[in-house]
């Protein structure tokens, strides 16, 4: 008898649920979805455009409202990314098909938009230009904004270059 009486409590310490696990929240400096392989890149087109010091595509959502500028500043040899912003973020997340990487970032609140910036050679540079269908870009842990990968990126990364 006490032997039933002992596995019958076994077996009701195996079947009671498990105590509750408390996880800590996402840190927010990428976002949720770190892989965007899947993501469709938003309806836009790329333009390109001399500066006087360079470079740049921006790509306008079918609105016409600019979404992602890549400028290219040949005198310092740098490459600015730029991200239609309505807050701060002290980070810019970038994923491409080969390469991810989060960017120490400035918002500027005149222009609506959160910069990031590369030397004209960073390997992040080449994943933009070579990326296989879509480039992401993401700041304050929010979606990611997704766009094609069109000539335009490539030739304002070479426009540094030269």
């Amino acid at each position: 008898m006490t032997f039933a009486i002992a596995a019958a409590l076994a077996l009701a310490v195996q079947t009671s649920p498990a105590p509750a696990i408390q996880t800590s929240p996402a840190p927010q400096s990428q976002p949720a979805q770190s892989n965007l392989e899947y993501s469709m890149p938003i309806a836009g087109n790329w333009t390109y455009a001399t500066t006087a010091n360079g470079s740049e595509a921006t790509f306008s959502n079918e609105s016409s409202a600019p979404q992602l500028t890549i400028r290219c500043s040949r005198s310092t040899r740098r490459v600015a990314l730029l991200k239609a912003a309505s807050s701060a973020a002290p980070t810019m997340w970038v994923w491409t098909s080969s390469d991810k990487k989060t960017l120490p970032a400035t918002y500027d609140s005149t222009a609506g938009r959160v910069s990031a910036e590369l030397g004209a050679y960073d390997p992040l540079l080449d994943a933009m230009a070579s990326s296989r269908g879509r480039i992401g870009v993401s700041t304050s842990g929010l979606a990611a904004l997704v766009v094609p990968p069109w000539a335009e990126v490539g030739r304002v990364i070479e426009d540094c270059r030269v």
